[in-house]
């Protein structure tokens, strides 16, 4: 559903996605996120509870898309119009429109369209969209083989998705559900 209205949008504006592309492991992602986040606290820091590296840069030694994202905890989704202007001056790009696709999420992007280096996923620190991206990325890092098995997936999907990210995304959905599981039967 989310990725029929994110295509549907990509149809009707005219710009087309580019590619998925998966990149070896690059050892400077952990700085980048790093330096990224010092930058974040700077601008908006006294809305921020905490500032978490996720998504598959965030896992030692797994392929990924070479985007650094970011998710940012705060209080409330009210603080976020706050955030909005400050984050804009430091490069991030905020697109409404991924609120019809994830409501409980403020998403900002930096760098150009298309090939972007930064996603940061503003949401209330504690909620599910949270919880469930730590759980994920914890299980990786804990679990090489999980986090090879998730790499030769990701791999197959991009070859066999091209530029449908939204298929890619989809298909890659049961694979992270079935690892946020075995991560809270792991923790409880």
């Amino acid at each position: 559903m989310k990725a029929a209205i994110a295509e549907e949008y990509a149809l009707h504006s005219g710009w087309k996605r580019p590619p998925v592309r998966i990149s070896v492991y690059d050892p400077r992602w952990p700085e980048m996120f790093e330096e990224e986040r010092r930058r974040i606290l700077g601008a908006i820091g006294p809305h921020v509870v905490a500032v978490e590296h996720v998504g598959s840069t965030s896992v030692p030694g797994l392929g990924a898309k070479p985007i650094i994202d970011i998710m940012v905890g705060i209080r409330s989704l009210a603080d976020a119009p706050l955030c909005v202007t400050p984050l804009h001056l430091i490069g991030y790009e905020y697109v409404p429109k991924n609120e019809l696709l994830t409501p409980e999420r403020r998403y900002f992007r930096k760098g150009e369209r298309g090939a972007g280096t930064h996603h940061l996923h503003m949401v209330e620190q504690g909620g599910k969209f949270w919880e469930e991206h730590l759980l994920f990325r914890d299980y990786l890092r804990a679990h090489a083989e999980a986090a090879r098995a998730y790499e030769t997936l990701k791999r197959e999907l991009a070859t066999a998705h091209g530029s449908d990210r939204g298929a890619y995304t989809n298909a890659k959905a049961d694979f992270v559900a079935s690892v946020v599981e075995k991560a809270r039967a792991e923790k409880s």
